[in-house]
């Protein structure tokens, strides 16, 4: 399964991709808005940790997934613990 990780905090995406390995999902993660997201692809599960995006980076990553089969998670909370309660939902 592929994941991709939009907001949440800089320094925990080497975490977020460990935590992603553990469920076996393959994962890229884009704390900031860069380039403006044109290299999302087509992922299994697009997870938005709302509390530490912009409003911008929010509608860019939503309409770079716009009409494929991804699943949208949103959180407020960009820690291990709700990325963990996310995945476990979505690939268990």
């Amino acid at each position: 399964m592929s994941v991709v990780i939009v907001g949440g905090n800089e320094c925990m995406t080497r975490r977020y991709k460990d935590i992603c390995k553990e469920y076996g999902c393959k994962a890229k993660c884009y704390p900031k808005l860069t380039a403006g997201l044109k290299d999302l692809g087509n992922p299994d599960l697009l997870v938005l940790f709302t509390g530490t995006m912009s409003h911008k980076m929010l509608r860019t990553a939503l309409s770079e997934t716009k009409g494929g089969k991804t699943q949208v998670a949103r959180s407020h909370s960009g820690s291990a613990s709700a990325l963990r309660g996310i995945l476990q939902e979505h690939t268990g």
